[in-house]
């Protein structure tokens, strides 16, 4: 079962600057020279026990750095020492369930949700419930009524992946309270929520959590690159010990020589810079799909402008099949992952994933030729 259970749509292989390829960040903006300087001092001057068995929670210096980040640009709440350094935030939502719920345990997953929090979950026994997402976020009391017997809810409440809605204040405070009843668990995925082009970010859901039920994830891979494999959790006070030694079981320890480089880009200020450049740089490739929609695809796709994230979705007439329609994109070398297959249940409306931070605004405008010739035909 665990082998058949999927971990993303289907997608071309190695087309990681493919239009319109969600989940990419722009590889093409990455300050490749300033990270190989760092890396060269760091090997340098690195000191051996880099180079030998490390901390399974992360290096000191990198967890600090970390914690200082969350609590100043997230409103995280948290000491150092309740960050534990992950291969990714996969293997943090796999430690989630391991440490916190028994096998057979129920949790709630968003629907439509990421497949990997399914995919993870599944794999360490749990039964994944499927609650619907509506515009506040994910509904908690649909939640209670189809799968009281929870004891853990994924959300990702900034940026809702795939929909892209936000969750409202009160939903946040209503799924905190329900985890406080029910001495229940959230894992809470803030994947891109550095991404935000009107305003600042909003704060995270756990500085909200006065009850200690919150585990807080997050990953590098969406603003640095992702075979970096470096993400992080911030989980409540007690827990440390029981998810350092359970990380230790899985792959011993984070990589020294890579998170002591991740600690002086973060140190330096360069991570920072980073993602204002970023943010720049996606606001007009967010501007240029929609420009091309509205020129290419009217009356085929619907797409509107987003306040935040590195997609958008592009709304296909009621009636018309997504999955025909991302296949044949997908003939035509375009990867466009179909909505419904997001869900658990059937899709409301037919609709396409549309990534726009991986690519630039001249191939963002090819791909939206290219695409409205495979919708056409």
């Amino acid at each position: 079962m665990l082998a058949a259970t999927p971990v993303a749509p289907a997608s071309r292989d190695g087309a990681s600057a493919c239009a319109f390829r969600p989940g990419i960040p722009a590889l093409d903006a990455f300050p490749r020279e300033l990270w190989s300087r760092i890396a060269a001092r760091q090997y340098r001057q690195s000191r051996f026990d880099l180079f030998s068995y490390g901390n399974p929670a992360g290096h000191p210096p990198l967890r600090r750095a970390i914690a200082e980040y969350l609590r100043a640009a997230r409103g995280v709440n948290c000491s150092w020492e309740q960050v534990i350094v992950t291969s990714g935030s996969q293997q943090a939502l796999d430690l989630a369930a391991r440490v916190l719920l028994d096998p057979g345990d129920t949790a709630w997953v968003e629907d439509p949700g990421y497949f990997g929090a399914r995919g993870a979950w599944t794999a360490a026994g749990l039964r994944c419930a499927p609650i619907p997402v509506d515009a506040e976020g994910l509904c908690v009391s649909q939640g209670e009524r189809s799968a009281p017997e929870a004891r853990m809810a994924y959300v990702s409440p900034s940026h809702q992946y795939p929909l892209g809605v936000t969750m409202s204040l009160p939903r946040r405070m209503t799924l905190l309270d329900w985890a406080r009843r029910r001495s229940a668990w959230i894992a809470e995925d803030d994947y891109d929520s550095e991404f935000r082009y009107a305003g600042r970010p909003l704060a995270a859901l756990q500085g909200l959590d006065t009850a200690g039920r919150v585990i807080y994830i997050g990953t590098f891979r969406k603003v640095l690159f992702p075979a970096l494999r470096l993400g992080y959790m911030v989980v409540p006070d007690g827990t440390v010990d029981a998810f350092a030694a359970t990380r230790a079981l899985t792959d011993r320890h984070p990589p020294g020589p890579s998170q002591a480089l991740v600690t002086e880009f973060l140190a330096e200020g360069h991570f920072a810079r980073h993602i204002r450049r970023l943010r720049t740089l996606y606001a007009e490739r967010q501007a240029a799909l929609v420009s091309a929609a509205h020129r290419e695809w009217k009356g085929l796709l619907e797409v509107s402008p987003a306040d935040a994230g590195m997609h958008l979705v592009g709304w296909l007439s009621n009636g018309v099949s997504d999955r025909g329609v991302s296949q044949r994109a997908a003939a035509a070398g375009i990867v466009a992952p179909p909505l419904s297959a997001y869900y658990h249940a059937a899709a409301a409306r037919p609709a396409l994933l549309l990534g726009y931070s991986s690519i630039t605004t001249r191939k963002i405008h090819e791909g939206a030729r290219r695409l409205s010739a495979a919708m056409i035909n």
